[in-house]
């Protein structure tokens, strides 16, 4: 069998979607299979440092939505894409609209969350806003991946709100299943050691402990959280406020210095993997506050680094986090206050940590590769674990 995988527009930059192409495609090879990697070719957009915005979204756009669609029908013109044993994956459920053009009972697609069709739709909950044009965008996606054969959906909310999302346009719902993220780098605890030099080389001061955000600037994110959090907690914690991902923003850092928490609050932009392990492994929890997520990686990558958790008790985080974290009201600062106080009880902060551990094995690689070899009725051997 031969699987050819459907990426992502590489000047999008999508970096989830293409880690998890890159999973699925190593997965795969290792279980025996042929792969090859399918993606839009940047030719209008290439000219362009932004894909997101401005003109190059709309060049991006022609080289996304009709020259590869053009590509596609020429590819699959050739006699050995039509065999039986060449089957498709699309990894991104954003890119739905190709499922026109491959054959439906031979090609699968992975949907990771609904958020931006639901914010499209007006479900404030989403945290999603769109514009005109972003709206109809999403009405498309939504119309062609209600109606795709074979869906793995990586969570039970997301299946849940794409079923209702589709209503009755949907035809082989009967096909679609939950098929878990897996892990896509290698995560797990660093010694301390390492751990302090790694953080000190980017002037992280190790004196005192800290918490951790995980993840973008978006307001779903729900950083500004973590500052109401400290601020709620006083005296009683003082310690840092470590935000990994993207630089934070003028409004975060007015709010920091309204709280006068501006010296406790440091950034640490596009980490290395090896780096995130480290600010894992020596954090004091992880802070999830998310209001709305498909998956939430960060939840078992912290597990997987022996981290505690705190997260939004909103599905998807305590489907993810299978019960091994500290799940409250992402609107209350005074209960993620009291859930890091608690983790001062050692017993149950060692507790918390082993039940991490035993919940990561439900994300195990092998596992999740060997349930979409089941979907895509794959003879072969599969990997073990």
């Amino acid at each position: 069998m031969t699987i050819i995988l459907i990426g992502n527009y590489p000047p999008d930059q999508q970096e989830s979607m293409e880690r998890f192409t890159q999973m699925l495609e190593r997965g795969f090879r290792v279980a025996g299979l042929k792969t090859e990697v399918w993606r839009p070719i940047p030719l209008l957009g290439a000219k362009f440092r932004k894909t997101t915005s401005g003109l190059g979204k709309w060049m991006g756009y022609i080289d996304k939505w009709v020259i590869f669609p053009l590509l596609l029908q020429w590819r699959l013109l050739g006699k050995r894409f039509l065999q039986s044993h060449v089957r498709f994956h699309i990894c991104d459920h954003s890119n739905a609209p190709y499922l026109n053009y491959l054959p439906a009972d031979r090609t699968v697609i992975t949907c990771h969350d609904v958020l931006a069709i639901r914010g499209a739709m007006g479900f404030a909950d989403a945290y999603c806003e769109a514009s005109t044009f972003g709206k109809l965008l999403q009405k498309w996606i939504l119309f062609h991946l209600s109606n795709a054969k074979t869906l793995a959906s990586v969570s039970q909310l997301t299946l849940n709100q794409l079923m209702e999302l589709s209503g009755s346009q949907g035809k082989y719902k009967k096909n679609w299943c939950i098929i878990y993220n897996a892990f896509n780098a290698d995560f797990k605890p660093t010694n301390t050691k390492k751990s302090q030099e790694l953080l000190s080389e980017v002037a992280l001061d190790l004196q005192k402990p800290y918490i951790l955000h995980v993840g973008s600037g978006l307001p779903r994110k729900n950083r500004k959280m973590l500052l109401d959090m400290v601020h709620a907690l006083g005296n009683q914690w003082d310690g840092y406020i470590y935000f990994a991902g993207q630089p934070l923003d003028a409004s975060l850092l007015s709010h920091a210095k309204k709280l006068g928490l501006q010296d406790r609050v440091h950034a640490v932009v596009k980490p290395s993997h090896t780096l995130l392990v480290a600010l894992y492994s020596s954090c004091q929890a992880l802070i999830f506050p998310s209001f709305s997520e498909g998956f939430g990686w960060p939840v078992i990558e912290a597990q997987a680094c022996g981290a505690p958790v705190i997260a939004s008790n909103k599905e998807p985080m305590p489907e993810v986090s299978g019960g091994a974290a500290i799940h409250v009201n992402p609107y209350n600062p005074h209960e993620f206050a009291q859930a890091l106080l608690s983790l001062n009880d050692e017993a149950f902060r060692a507790d918390l940590i082993q039940r991490g551990f035993q919940n990561i094995q439900r994300f195990e690689t092998a596992k999740i590769i060997n349930a979409y070899l089941d979907l895509h009725q794959a003879d072969t051997i599969k990997m073990p674990y």
